[in-house]
């Protein structure tokens, strides 16, 4: 009898800590996951707001005459309307293009920009957009480099100094 009082008493025990240990881990898991899946609201601006996925897009180094376009995805981060007035690049060799209606508040849009990629070598352009988010443009860039035409004329080699007989 004292050997059965004895093996209850030692079950009781294991499984209460087994019980503890099992809840104590349960928690920590559930705070793990809340980390992980509980993300910070992003402030809203009041009026409209601006904020882009990318400033600067890197072309890398492109093949002559390759496709120049490229995307700058923004999102309205504001409390009302934005709308871009008017978007200019650097030099006309890159060429944006921009949403004309208003993009509400929390949508997203894009500037799109064309880069003219027969023009060989290395390149940083802008963009300066003009919206109703800042009296201060925001300018966006884009860079890379373009190879040489490799069907254009390769320039004769030197020739050989006359040697003396």
């Amino acid at each position: 009898m004292k050997k059965n009082i004895f093996l209850l008493s030692v079950l009781s025990v294991f499984a209460l800590t087994t019980a503890s240990a099992q809840e104590s881990s349960k928690k920590t898991v559930t705070k793990k996951q809340a980390n992980t899946t509980v993300e910070a609201p992003k402030p809203a601006v009041t009026g409209p707001g601006i904020v882009f996925e990318n400033e600067t897009i890197d072309y890398g180094t492109i093949e002559f005459k390759a496709d120049g376009k490229r995307e700058f995805v923004f999102t309205n981060n504001g409390t009302e309307p934005l709308i871009i007035k008017n978007a200019q690049g650097s030099c006309g060799c890159t060429v944006p293009t921009w949403p004309k209606d208003p993009i509400a508040p929390g949508a997203k849009g894009v500037i799109g920009v064309k880069y003219a990629t027969e023009r060989v070598g290395s390149f940083t352009k802008t963009v300066t957009l003009t919206t109703n988010a800042s009296e201060t443009p925001k300018v966006l860039t884009i860079k890379g480099t373009v190879k040489p035409d490799p069907n254009a004329a390769q320039p004769a080699p030197a020739a050989a100094p006359a040697t003396k007989s």
